[in-house]
Parts: C-alpha cells; sequence; structure tokens
C-alpha cells in the first residue's frame, strides 16, 4: 500500500511538471504573461520540473524492473505447481494401476476433453473411450469425472505444492 501512495504521490508530480513545461510555452506562445517571472526563479522552477520527470522515469524503471522479476517468480511457481500436479497424477494413476491407454484418457479427461475429442486424439472409437473412462472410475473408485476431478482437487487443497 505504501508502494502504490509513492507511486501516485511520483506520477502526479510528473503531471505538475509536464503541466509546467507545456503551459509555459503555451503562454509564451500566446503572449499571455504580463508580468515576467525572474530569470533565476524561472530556472529553479525549470530545474524543478526537469528533475521532477527524471525521477518518475528512474522510479518507472524501478517498477518496472520489479514487476519483471514478480511475473518471472510468478512463473516459477506456476512450473512448479504444474510438476507437483503431474507428479500426483502419476502417484494416482500408479495406485490404481492403470494401463498406459488408461493414464491417457484419465490425462485428456481430467483436462475436459469430451469423449469424442479423446477418441479423435487416441484415433480410437468412442467405445473404447467409454469401457476404458468406466475402467478408471471402477479403479479410482469414482462414479464419474466430476468425482476424479475432485480427488485431485482435495490433495491439493489439503497439501498445496508439497
Amino acid at each position: 500500500m505504501k508502494r502504490r501512495g509513492i507511486v501516485l504521490a511520483v506520477l502526479a508530480l510528473q503531471v505538475l511538471c509536464a503541466f509546467f513545461f507545456i503551459s509555459d510555452i503555451v503562454i509564451s506562445v500566446l503572449g499571455l504573461r504580463a508580468v515576467p517571472i525572474a530569470w533565476r526563479t524561472r530556472e529553479l522552477l525549470e530545474i524543478g520540473a526537469a528533475l521532477g520527470l527524471i525521477l518518475g522515469i528512474v522510479l518507472g524503471a524501478v517498477a518496472l524492473v520489479q514487476a519483471g522479476r514478480a511475473r518471472r517468480r510468478a512463473e516459477e511457481q506456476l512450473r512448479v505447481a504444474q510438476g507437483a500436479f503431474m507428479e500426483l497424477l502419476e502417484e494416482r494413476f500408479d495406485a490404481w494401476g492403470l494401463t498406459p491407454a488408461e493414464r491417457d484418457v484419465a490425462l485428456f479427461a481430467i483436462k475436459g476433453l469430451s469423449t469424442q475429442e479423446i477418441a479423435a486424439l487416441r484415433n480410437t472409437s468412442e467405445g473404447t473411450v467409454k469401457a476404458q473412462t468406466n475402467a478408471i472410475y471402477r479403479k479410482a473408485g469414482v462414479t464419474g469425472r466430476p468425482q476424479l476431478l475432485s480427488q485431485f482437487i482435495d490433495d491439493l487443497v489439503a497439501d498445496p505444492l508439497g
């Protein structure tokens, strides 16, 4: 929350600095300034505005680097989670004694593919896929796809990624 406040403050400072430069140019072009500003005051204002813009650039670069690091950490955590999920699948498939064909079908079913899609991917008939899914459900001790998926979700929630 503190970081957000700092970022908003720097953003507001940048807006003010940009407004200063733009308004100064517009006033000069339109000849609206009735009383000239002292040269030293004008220079100090321009230096302050330029420093404000530079500060915004630096903090923007820092925020960009931090966001990149956070994204890489999140991607790594996702890879770990995917690996842990695949390990969990393999452990369950071993415990249930699934054949290689049943493992493929179970994985596709868990991914949400329909019987027709699984049959097309495996170059087999829908009847074969239905027989394999029934064998999977029987070996897993469930009655259908939702319960099959629920077993893995329950395991992940009970022990999130080991």
